[in-house]
Order: structure tokens, then sequence, then C-alpha cells
């Protein structure tokens, strides 16, 4: 649905995206990720047409993005714009007629977002006498009211608490479900992990990897296991002798061990089963996958250290 191609954007001399390319799937969740300054939010505002690139271009729907597209697009901005003066529903009806909705329609698809978000009593109340993160739930609401087949959220969890998240992380599982596309830019990468189809890592303005989040942990992984066994540790430690590494152990009851093993050389997974049997009895066995925050620290080092 989106394909950015090679773009680059700087501020006084300053790179803030070089040469950077990516495509986002119509229907899925895709992730950008990224450390503060990495360049996120600037190709965020240059899709919403806030900045215009210097080099480069975007294609949406197989056609370059123009201020036409932004009626199917709806956007969170990391920065929070609401008039703290105007009332909730008054607020989220002007936003949906700046997108081109009719007073009507605005008035009606605003008042089942407040009603699903359980803040419908607060309709008419001024933005600036809510709570942060009753707030933050109108300004969600404000990127779905005129109904875009395309979401960009930047930092859309920050402010909330756990219940709210979940409640967050809901609604884009279920948006997905009905076709959308949603660009979600987080430091949550648990959520990453939970939600995102694909992602994408920027730093220092490029990009480094783009990928399905299940490839970038697999790409990351580093031959380690996971064992809960019956039996003596000792025994345990003996029978792995040179072609594993005991890396970590936690007795969990009498006699019960959970360890992780890093596999040495060439061995498999069928190979430390053998090299166990007889020693201990085994009870489970799971290959260990990195988390996406694990990925992410992963790649960042690896970034620096090659400018090293």
């Amino acid at each position: 649905m989106l394909e950015i191609n090679d773009i680059s954007k700087s501020f006084n001399r300053k790179l803030a995206l070089d040469s950077l390319s990516m495509q986002v799937k119509s229907g899925e969740i895709f992730g950008l990720l990224g450390p503060n300054g990495a360049g996120k939010t600037t190709l965020i505002r240059i899709i919403n047409r806030i900045l215009e690139q210097d080099r480069g271009s975007i294609r949406f729907q197989g056609k370059l993005l123009t201020e036409d597209h932004l009626k199917v697009i709806g956007y969170l901005p990391e920065e929070r714009g609401l008039y703290k003066e105007m009332k909730v529903l008054e607020q989220l009806v002007f936003l949906g007629r700046l997108r081109g909705m009719t007073k009507n329609d605005a008035t009606k698809n605003a008042r089942f977002w407040m009603e699903k978000f359980a803040i419908e009593n607060w309709s008419k109340k001024k933005v600036e006498e809510l709570s942060k993160g009753m707030a933050q739930k109108v300004q969600f609401i404000a990127a779905l009211v005129h109904e875009p087949e395309y979401l960009i959220l930047d930092e859309p969890l920050s402010g909330f608490d756990p219940v709210n998240v979940e409640l967050i992380l809901t609604e884009l599982k279920e948006l997905k479900k009905q076709g959308k596309t949603v660009i979600l830019s987080t430091h949550n990468m648990k959520s990453v992990e939970e939600i995102c189809d694909r992602a994408a890592l920027i730093h220092q303005s490029v990009k480094l990897a783009e990928d399905t989040v299940w490839n970038l942990r697999e790409q990351q992984k580093k031959g380690e296991f996971i064992i809960r066994f019956k039996g003596n540790m000792i025994g345990f430690a003996n029978a792995l002798w040179t072609g594993f590494e005991l890396i970590d152990r936690e007795e969990i009851g009498e006699n019960r061990f959970v360890a992780k093993v890093r596999m040495r050389g060439e061995n498999k997974m069928d190979d430390l089963l053998k090299t166990l049997m007889g020693h201990i009895e085994i009870e489970a066995v799971e290959e260990r996958f990195p988390s996406m925050q694990e990925v992410f620290i992963e790649l960042i080092q690896g970034k620096e250290e090659s400018h090293a």
C-alpha cells in the first residue's frame, strides 16, 4: 500500500533520513522502530505531508502521495495536539470535518468511539478538564473518527497505564481484522512482538533491517535452548561435555531444574537430546528466540561497532 523510495531529509545540514526505502503492505500492522533521534517522526511527518523530503518519493496505492490521500489516513502525532478550550465531542466533530466528513457523520462516529472507549459522559467537558489518560483516548479517537483505511500512530501507548495499553492493542488487532493498515511507531517492544506483522528498525537516519517480526527474531538467535528436567544437576552438566555450554540454571523443586544451554559448533537439538537421554528425565525443551528488545539492542550495537 505504501512505498517509500530513497527518502532523504536534512535539517541545518544534519541528516535526519538517509536514502530510506521500505514497503508497508496492505492489511498489516507495521512496526517502525528506533531510538530517539533515529528519524522515525521525521518520516511520519513526511508521509503526512507536514514536511517535504529533500529527495525521494512516496507512493500510496501505486500513485505518488498527495494531499488528497490524507482523507483516508488517520494520524496520531507524538506531540498531542488537542484544543484545550474545546469540548470533547465538539473537538472530534471538528477534526472529522477537517478530513472531509459531514457534521452528522462526524457526530455519529465520534459518539460511537466515545461509547466504545467509555468516555461518552465526558462529551461536554473541555479537554483541559480531562486527565492525561482520558485526553490520550480522545486523541486516539481523533485518528479514527473519519474511518481511515490507513493509520499512522506515533507512540500511541505513551502515557497509558497497562489496562489502557491492552485496550489500545486489542483495538488495533480489531482494526487489522477489518482490513485496515497500521504503521506503529513505538518504544514498547513487547507490543511489537504481540501485534506487528513486520517491522523496520531505523538508527541514525538509516534503515538497519526490515522483515517479519518472526524473521528478525530468528536471525538474531544464538542456538540457545531452555530445558526443564528431573534429575541431578551435576549429572546434567557432565552430560553436556564439550558440545554444549551451560549458561544458567534454576532449581524449581526437589531434583527438578530449568537450565539454559548454548550449542557449540554445528550441534543441533537432536544432538542435545541424545547427549542428555539416560542421564536425566527431560520434561520440556524449547528453543529460545531473542525478544524484539534484544534484537533492537543487537542491531544497534552492531551498527555502532562497525563505525567504531
